[in-house]
C-alpha cells in the first residue's frame, strides 16, 4: 500500500508545510486615513523580515508606526508623505489619479484603504500609462495592462532589494533555509522518479509518465498532479 503523495500532505496543512512565524515583524499596509487627508511620516528604521526579499521601512508620525516595503533611495531620516496632496516624488504615497503618466509605482491598492496588494516583490515596479475617467491604466511587471480605480493609492518608486535572486545559492543548505523561510517544501522529488505506489507518474522501465498529465479540477487528491484543469498543453504556436 502506498503512502499519501506530496499534494495530499501539503493539503493537510501540517507545520512542515507552513511558513515559519519566527522573524515576522508586522503586517505590511498603508495607514487607514480619511479621504482627502495628507500626513507626513519619517523613516525611523530599515529592517529585514524573514522570508521577504524586500526591506521594510518603518515610518512614524505622532507615535504611530507604519510598515511599508522600502523603495530605492529611501533612507533613515527620509520624509514620506501619504495622501492626495503629496507630490509625486520617490517614496511618497498618493492616489493613482494624481500620479503623472510614465511614473514608476509599486505597492498598489486594489481599492482605497485595503493597504496595498500588488507589486510588492523586491525590485518590482509598475508603470502608470494613462487616466481614463475614474480609472487609471497601469502596466504590471508581467506586461499586462490593468485598470485600477484612480482613488487607489500607490508608492512612487521601485521596490528595493532587486537583484538578490541573481546571487547563486552555491549549496543545498542555503536553498533549504530559503525555502523553509517561505513555507516551501525542499527538496522536491520528480514524480517519474518514484515508485508507482508513491506517485501517479511513477513506475515503469523508464522514467516517463506513460499517460496524459492533464487532470480535471475535481480530481481526487491522490491523482491531482500534473497540469490541473489546463486549457492547453504542449508547445505554443
Amino acid at each position: 500500500m502506498g503512502k499519501s503523495i506530496l499534494p495530499q500532505r501539503r493539503g493537510r496543512g501540517s507545520p512542515q508545510f507552513r511558513a515559519r512565524k519566527v522573524g515576522k515583524i508586522a503586517r505590511i499596509s498603508y495607514p487607514l486615513l480619511p479621504v482627502g487627508e495628507t500626513k507626513e511620516y519619517v523613516v525611523k528604521k530599515i529592517l529585514h523580515e524573514r522570508g521577504r526579499a524586500a526591506p521594510l521601512a518603518v515610518l512614524e508620525s505622532g507615535g504611530q508606526a507604519v510598515y511599508l516595503p522600502a523603495v530605492k533611495g529611501l533612507a533613515v531620516g527620509s520624509r514620506v508623505m501619504i495622501g492626495p496632496d503629496a507630490p509625486a516624488e520617490n517614496g511618497n504615497v498618493l492616489p493613482l489619479g494624481r500620479v503623472p503618466e510614465g511614473t514608476f509605482v509599486s505597492n498598489i491598492e486594489k481599492v482605497y484603504n485595503d493597504g496595498g496588494k500588488f507589486v510588492r516583490a523586491a525590485g518590482a515596479y509598475a508603470i502608470v500609462l494613462g487616466h481614463e475617467g475614474e480609472m487609471t491604466s497601469v502596466k504590471m511587471p508581467s506586461g499586462k495592462k490593468v485598470l485600477f480605480p484612480s482613488s487607489s493609492r500607490a508608492t512612487v518608486g521601485i521596490i528595493a532589494g532587486g537583484g538578490a535572486g541573481e546571487k547563486p545559492l552555491l549549496k543545498a543548505s542555503a536553498a533549504l533555509r530559503l525555502m523553509r523561510a517561505r513555507g516551501r517544501k525542499y527538496p522536491l522529488v520528480r514524480g517519474v522518479a518514484m515508485a508507482s505506489v508513491h506517485h501517479p507518474h511513477g513506475g515503469g522501465r523508464h522514467q516517463h509518465v506513460g499517460k496524459p498529465t492533464t487532470v480535471a479540477r475535481n480530481t481526487p487528491p491522490g491523482r491531482k498532479v500534473g497540469h490541473i484543469a489546463a486549457r492547453k498543453t504542449g508547445r505554443g504556436k
